[in-house]
């Protein structure tokens, strides 16, 4: 059986919006993040366990609010008091939280299928989000997060580069239709690519 992403028979490939005379580089990119696990990690408050003492990957769980720890595989967004979500590529993820997070003192629950996953890129990627999103972007940073609202639809914004704008925008799955054509809409203004 072959998994089928949200965004599946909703994402089109192409040129849009105004993408006239215009050069690839200065066109956003739009893309579905497909096979990605995403998984929560909440920290009991019974535990016996100090949560700045537990890595994942060799990267200790972020404490700051809105921020995010990463290497070339794994990001770990900071999502609420004791609470992470961990997002990679890497299949063997769940079984590398297991092992530094234990059922005793942490709740690991796998959340990708419950999920759509847009990318963003370019120069005018913020000014895309700006159109529906109340996060002041002037000071969102590289490596920063935030769960917010686009145009009425739940989010999560992590920011993955500042050059160019980089963003991979997650919504519960039941929402990913509505909150792609929201995006692609708002990116009309300035081109895009569907990739």
């Amino acid at each position: 059986m072959t998994a089928i992403s949200p965004l599946q028979f909703i994402h089109q490939k192409g040129l849009f919006g105004n993408h006239h005379k215009k050069e690839e580089k200065d066109l956003l990119n739009i893309l579905e993040l497909k096979n990605l696990s995403i998984v929560q990690i909440v920290h009991y408050k019974k535990s016996k366990i100090q949560s700045n003492s537990i890595k994942i990957d060799n990267l200790e769980l972020p404490i700051q609010n809105s921020k995010v720890v990463c290497n070339k595989d794994v990001r770990i967004l900071w999502s609420g008091p004791n609470t992470w979500l961990v997002i990679s590529e890497k299949e063997s993820i769940i079984e590398i939280i297991k092992q530094s997070c234990n059922d005793e003192n942490f709740a690991v629950t796998d959340i990708s299928h419950s999920r759509a996953c847009i990318k963003i890129k370019g120069s005018k990627a913020t000014e895309v989000l700006k159109k529906g999103c109340p996060i002041n972007f002037n000071e969102f940073e590289k490596n920063n997060c935030a769960s917010s609202v686009f145009h009425g639809i739940n989010i999560v914004v992590d920011r993955i580069e500042n050059n160019p704008q980089t963003f991979t925008l997650i919504t519960l799955r039941s929402f990913g239709e509505s909150f792609y054509h929201h995006i692609t809409d708002a990116a009309l203004e300035f081109g895009y690519i569907g990739k």
